[in-house]
Formats: C-alpha cells, structure tokens, sequence
C-alpha cells in the first residue's frame, strides 16, 4: 500500500513541474521571474515636456511616437503641464514614477527645481534622457539645439536688417520665459554676444513665461519705450512679439526661436524678420532610440547630440 501511495505522489509530483515548465512560470535565484516571462513585456516610457501649449512640444511627441510604434516594445505616453510651472512639472514626473516609467524624456523648466523628483526616479532605477532643455542632474544623455550659437545667429540676423535700414544704434527688447530655464537662457546669451562692440543696446530681459499674451503686452512696452528690435526667446514669446509689432504698425524688427503656423504667417505677413527653427521631432524620436538602447542595456557613444537649427526668414517661405 505504502509503495502505490508514494507512486502516486511521484506521478503527481512530476505532472505538477510539467505544467509549471510550460506556462513559463519558473523563477530565478533572487526569486524574479525568469527571461521566459519578461518576452511580451514592453519598455514603459514617458515624455515629460515644459507644457502642452507649444507647437514645439506637440512636435517633440510626435517624433517621440513615431520611434516607438517603429520599435514596437515600447508603451509611450506624454505628460506635461497646462502651463509652465516647476511645482506642475515635478507632479508629471511623481505621475510617471507611480505609473511605472523605466525612461523619462524630459524637458526641464529649469535646472533645479526637479532635482529632488529626479533623484526619486533614479533611485527607482529610471533613466534620465534630456530633450530640448537639461536640468542639472546627470542623465543618459541631452538631445538638444546648440542654443547658444543659434541665438548668436538670431542676433547677427537682427544687426543685418538694422544696418540694411541705415539704422546703427538704438535700444533693442529681449522677450523670454524666465531666468533658469536653461535653453532659452543661452538663446539670450548668444543673442547678446552679436551686438557686442556696437551702437545698439540691448535692455533687460522681460519674462512673460512663454505665454503669448503676456509676451505680447512686454513687446507692446518696449515698442513704446522706442526699441529699434525686439528679440523673442520661445515660440510663445516670439508669438505675442510678431503681434506687438503687428499691432504697431510694423516698423521694429522682430527676430524670434521656434516654428509654428502663427509665427510663419507674421514672418510671411512682413511683421516678423526670421525665426530660428529647431528640430524638435529628430529630439522626440532620437530621444526614444537612447531610451530604448539604454534600457536594453546598451552604451551611449555622445552625451550630448546637436539635433540642429535653421534660419527661416520669408525667403525661405517662397
């Protein structure tokens, strides 16, 4: 009797490890499960932008999701603010971590102010891929227009146009978005740099927070106090700028960053002089390869990649 209860169990016993082995189920040492387990799984990946006002943002996500649906393992999402707002930017990246992010594509509102949520999701073991603007934590890498020298070559523009004028000094506006976001900061910087050693003096800086209307209203003073130019830092900047001017009369030349419909018709309608047009989808969609080869466990060759910038101007419109 003993003998056929324990051929039973052993019968029992082997008909229990078969099924285990074909539904994948079996675990490895540290008790996870095994790779035969993890084949259907796709790679959980967030896009976390300034806003979700901005022509430029919208293109970044479309660029984001063209690389996913061509790579086929990825489960992609956006998620950003209605406005620019560090405090609204830190709850997307909380949300992104609660929601199981293992890369974040971000676009930092400035360079501080995430650093704490940053250091949460590493910790978390996620990857940091910068597009458009870094914060001041390490990342995987930055996916980004060389802005600096794209805001030298919106200066030199401007100066160009003054001089075709006859115009040689005078005060010259500078519209952006705050003080720490880290790309419009050096658009200005090299904006600067172009007029150095002339007539022209460019004024303080006046922050409208990337928002059309408030950019429009500080364009709108600087005509009054007289500008000769007006320098707009982001596409909502460079938006109530060409406004400003169109409302004016259109005698200041308006110099601008980013393409959106809006910003092409001023430029095409004469009120705008050029824009300085990134590539924000080769940043979404180069930004989603990193995410993805890193995640697999691959090297990254360059920190840092010049996704390029171009002048268009009405010519370039023809």
């Amino acid at each position: 009797m003993k003998k056929k209860l324990f051929a039973m169990a052993l019968i029992l016993a082997l008909i229990f490890a078969a099924v285990g082995c074909s539904n994948g189920t079996g675990a490895n040492s540290d008790g996870n499960e095994g790779s035969e387990g993890n084949k259907g799984d796709k790679y959980q990946v967030y896009l976390i932008t300034m806003d979700q006002m901005d022509q430029h943002w919208v293109t970044v996500d479309e660029g984001a999701k063209k690389a996913a649906d061509e790579l086929g393992n990825v489960d992609y999402k956006w998620l950003a603010p209605d406005v620019k707002d560090d405090a609204k930017q830190i709850e997307s990246i909380n949300n992104a971590i609660a929601g199981g992010a293992q890369a974040i594509l971000l676009a930092a509102n400035g360079p501080d102010a995430v650093t704490a949520a940053l250091k949460e999701a590493e910790n978390e073991g996620i990857k940091i891929v910068y597009v458009d603007s870094p914060a001041d934590f390490p990342a995987a890498q930055t996916l980004a227009t060389d802005n600096e020298a794209a805001g030298k070559t919106a200066g030199e523009e401007m100066l160009k146009a003054l001089e075709d004028k006859g115009i040689t000094s005078g005060k010259i506006g500078v519209v952006s978005v705050n003080a720490s976001t880290d790309s419009t900061v050096q658009r200005e910087k090299g904006f600067r740099s172009a007029f150095e050693g002339t007539d022209f003096e460019v004024l303080e800086t006046q922050y409208g927070d990337g928002d059309a209307a408030k950019s429009k209203d500080i364009a709108a003073n600087y005509i009054t106090e007289g500008v000769v130019g007006i320098f707009g830092g982001n596409e909502g900047s460079t938006v109530g700028t060409g406004n400003a001017i169109k409302e004016a009369g259109g005698e200041v030349i308006g110099v601008g960053f980013d393409k959106s419909d809006t910003i092409l018709q001023l430029i095409e309608e004469g009120y705008l002089l050029a824009t300085m047009a990134q590539n924000p989808d080769v940043m979404g969609y180069e930004g989603m390869k990193t995410a993805v080869s890193v995640l697999e466990g691959n090297s990254v060759d360059k920190d840092y990649v010049d996704t390029g910038v171009s002048v268009i101007n009405k010519d370039a419109l023809k």
